[in-house]
This record gives structure tokens, sequence and C-alpha cells, in this order.
């Protein structure tokens, strides 16, 4: 294995420290970062973290003074704003710098998730009925989009602005949800039939030729009887909201052999319709009737050790180092001249 120079882009906040100083390594908030790093150099490579907030400018100059191999892209936002990512990823292509994870246009397509929906409806591909509500205009919901539905943010990630109250079942709530995802979250937002049934999760990674890994499921059944078993912020994130209602995610196991492959297979066409690169994970919904929609795509998903992509690939025996090391070698791999 060639021994690499590794240019970590992070964001500025979440650099790692030199001194751990004893803190719980499980609980910081630079976990993903610190896996990341530390794993880099247990592999024997040249790794540099970079700090990123506003400024192209830094990653330019850690290029011109160390000639990188290959970033590694960590940031997942610029200057406070979440799309502004794929403008990163654009800087790197024209410095002619390798990078892992996903490429600009895959970025642009799957962070717009109406625009997803679009593409997905021309590839055939089943996803939830929807609608858009810009910011600034009021909902007139069609009499074909019933309730229950569901109220998103357009573009924002990491189930930002989800909580129970997502959720409604009549005008005057989905109005005050819409109202809500406008001023607090500041997007447009995204008004979705609601799909009750079991969540999953399916890593993908590559560029032409592609590696499916196993199903994961969102295990959620613990929660308060009247609670929708949806990922909410509080699901995701609320470390002592997982503890008090056991909610986990593990490998999809009592699910038939068929319909796991099915799944499966909806995750590489998501992928390949949406022109993704490097590494993603879908998202999809399984009603009680089977019926299988696919929720989002979120290219460059979180990486670190013991989070759903990774445990998803050691089930794939990939363990984390060789987890990491793949994602260089797929970035390495990765022509942005010869993808358009």
């Amino acid at each position: 294995m060639r021994r690499l120079r590794i240019l970590v882009l992070m964001h500025e906040d979440l650099v790692p420290p030199d001194d751990m100083g004893g803190q719980d390594l499980t609980r910081v908030e630079w976990k993903t970062e610190y896996d990341v790093v530390s794993t880099l150099k247990k592999l024997g490579h040249e790794v540099r973290p970079l700090g990123v907030k506003s400024d192209l400018g830094v990653i330019r100059a850690a290029i011109e003074e160390w000639h990188p191999h290959i970033a590694f892209n960590l940031l997942e936002e610029f200057d406070g704003v979440s799309i502004y990512d794929q403008n990163v990823v654009s800087y790197l292509e024209l410095l002619h710098v390798p990078y892992t994870g996903c490429n600009p246009r895959g970025l642009m397509l799957a962070r717009d998730k109406a625009l997803t929906k679009k593409v997905l409806s021309f590839h055939r591909i089943p996803y939830p009925d929807f609608m858009v509500v810009p910011q600034g205009r009021s909902v007139k919901r069609p009499k074909e989009l019933v309730f229950p539905l569901i109220v998103k943010s357009i573009s924002e990630e990491s189930s930002l602005g989800i909580s129970q109250a997502s959720i409604v079942e009549d005008d005057e709530k989905l109005r005050d949800r819409v109202a809500f995802i406008h001023q607090s979250v500041g997007t447009g937002a995204l008004i979705e039939q609601y799909i009750d049934g079991r969540e999953f999760y399916v890593g993908v990674m590559g560029n032409g030729h592609l590696q499916v890994l196993p199903v994961w499921e969102l295990l959620m059944d613990k929660l308060p009887e009247d609670a929708k078993r949806i990922a909410t912020q509080r699901v995701k994130w609320s470390r002592k909201y997982q503890d008090k209602y056991e909610i986990r995610s593990e490998e999809a196991t009592n699910l038939p052999e068929v319909k796991a492959c099915e799944i499966q297979d909806l995750a590489k066409r998501v992928y390949r319709a949406l022109g993704l690169s490097g590494y993603a994970r879908i998202d999809l919904r399984m009603d009680a009737a089977g019926n299988v929609y696919v929720l989002e795509a979120n290219p460059n998903p979180q990486i670190a050790h013991d989070e759903d992509f990774a445990d998803s690939a050691e089930k794939a025996r990939y363990s984390y180092k060789d987890l990491l090391q793949e994602l260089l070698n797929v970035g390495l791999r990765w022509q942005p001249a010869k993808a358009a």
C-alpha cells in the first residue's frame, strides 16, 4: 500500500486537539474527525487536518505548500451554508486534487430533495408523493396529496427541523409547520406523504463499479405508543433520548432475502440516477404491505467509527481501517473530466 499525503478537510471548529486531555471520545463533537484522522495515521499515511470555514484560500495554501495526493473531505457546509459544500469539491477539481466522497453534480442533485424526486420519477423509482412550498409562499395543498403528511426542509440534512410535530393531520397544522420550516430552519418546505412503516438505510460505495452494503434498519420500537416512528433530531442526535427509548440501528435481519435484494437494487438505481460517486447512504421506508419508497439520498454520510455506514461496512467484511482505505482508493480513481 502506497503511503499517501492526505489533507483532511473539516470545519474549523471540529479540528481535534493535539492533547485529548482524558476526554470521552465517544461524546466529543469532533468524533468523526478524530476517528478519520487517527485511523488514517494508523494506516501509515501522512495526515494533515485542515480547518475550513469561509475561506477557500486556506485550502489552496495547504495544497501549494504540501502537495497532498488526495483530500479526505469531511465538510458538510461552507460559510455556514450546507448546499455550498458542492462548491468546495468543485474547487478541488479545478485544482486537480483528488478527493474522497461525492462529486459536485451529485451533491447538487441530492441536496435538493425535490429535484431528487423529479429525477427518480424519470427513472420510475418509487418515492412518496410530495409538493414544495418555497420561502415566502403559502400552502396550497392539492386534493390528491392526502393526510397524514410530513413536513421537512427542502435542503437541510441530519433531520434538522424534524420532530413529532412534523407529521400533520390537517391543513391548519400543515400551515403552521410550513411556517416553522420557513422561519426557524430558513429554507423552503418539502411536504411529503407520510409512509408509516420500517426505515432502512443502504450504504453504497464506488464510481462506475458499485459495492452495496447490507440493509440497515433504524429500530424505534420502544418509543411511546402515540409517537410516530420517524428519525427526528432527538432520535438521531440525543444520546440521552436514544438510551431512554433503546433507539438503535442494526442489520435488518427480519427481512426476506428477496426483499433485501430489492432494497439494495433500489439503492444502486438511486445512486446511478443521481450521478453519485465516492460513497452515499440511501434512505428508504417500507409500508405494511411491503411497498418500498425512497426517501432521499445522502452523499458523504456520517463516517465515524460505530455509526451506521461503518457498522454496515463491517458486516460486509470491511474493518474501519479497510473502509477508509477503500474510500481513498475510490477517490483516487474518480476522473471528473470523464464523468460529464
